[in-house]
């Protein structure tokens, strides 16, 4: 029987593994299958915590649909929480730097990449005011944040078909590793409601990443400054960026129960 934690930051849910002891081996179908909300555990990303020669802890994340992916803000936020301590974090995205504040976490995201070809997209162009769209979107904003996004800025959100376009862009072939599609709207002074289809888990309550990456084109299309707040339907974050400075994002952690799983059924 191995161990897990059941975790969440704004109803984006995960199942955490720690596995700096024990090695457990995940595959693309044991992921998706511990993932499954009818006949595994459940949870909309899984991660393992490992071993690191560069940091205190290693962290992989895996997908819904057991993709591997680079980043996670909201699960970030979980992992001082659960090993219990500030920890400087190893992930395929690059060092994260997490530290508990009250009711969650702080966490230095690093620089964003506004390259075409760090996006990256399949050809070259202007990633503040991308010359492409889609039916009646507006020209998007493509930001990395260790994982790629695209960002619409919208007059407003409500009558939005995010479960269509959501997976037409994500798999569109001017993002060759996919992409996170973000809409977002501007409520107020350094204020957005965003709603993201996340690649390879489809709509969820909340996501970090397309939180800070929404933020940071905020800026860079002088529509927020400072410290911005973003509403998610699972509540808010406070992301701070200036040009050519790293990513601040500070939002909740919450620890829900333990469980046991017996790992060789998935």
């Amino acid at each position: 029987m191995g161990r897990f934690s059941k975790m969440h930051g704004l109803g984006n849910d995960f199942v955490v593994i720690d596995a700096r002891e024990t090695a457990l081996d995940m595959t693309e179908a044991r992921a998706q299958a511990i993932a499954d909300r009818h006949a595994g555990i459940g949870c909309d990303q899984l991660i393992l915590i490992g071993n690191s020669d560069r940091a205190d802890v290693s962290m992989r994340i895996f997908n819904s649909d057991g993709s591997e992916v680079e980043a996670c803000g909201n699960a970030t936020r979980c992992v001082p929480l659960f090993v219990g301590r500030d920890v400087l974090i190893e992930t395929k995205a690059g060092l994260l730097d997490a530290r508990a504040v009250d009711g969650g976490a702080s966490v230095d995201m690093s620089e964003p990449r506004l390259e075409w070809d760090a996006i990256p997209l399949a050809y070259a162009m202007d990633t503040l005011a991308m010359p492409v769209s889609w039916e009646d979107l507006p020209a998007p904003v493509a930001v990395n944040v260790g994982n790629p996004h695209v960002i619409f800025f919208m007059d407003r959100l409500d009558g939005v078909n995010f479960d269509r376009l959501g997976p037409l862009i994500e798999h569109d072939p001017l993002f060759p590793a996919r992409v996170n599609v973000n809409f977002a709207q501007m409520v107020g002074d350094n204020h957005i409601r965003l709603v993201v289809w996340e690649r390879g888990a489809g709509l969820t309550r909340a996501c970090g990443t397309g939180a800070c990456a929404t933020a940071v084109a905020a800026v860079r299309r002088k529509l927020a400054s400072g410290p911005t707040t973003v509403s998610l339907p699972g509540g808010d974050l406070v992301i701070d960026w200036a040009p050519g400075g790293h990513i601040l994002m500070t939002g909740p952690a919450t620890h829900v129960f333990d469980g046991e799983a017996d790992w060789a059924r998935f």
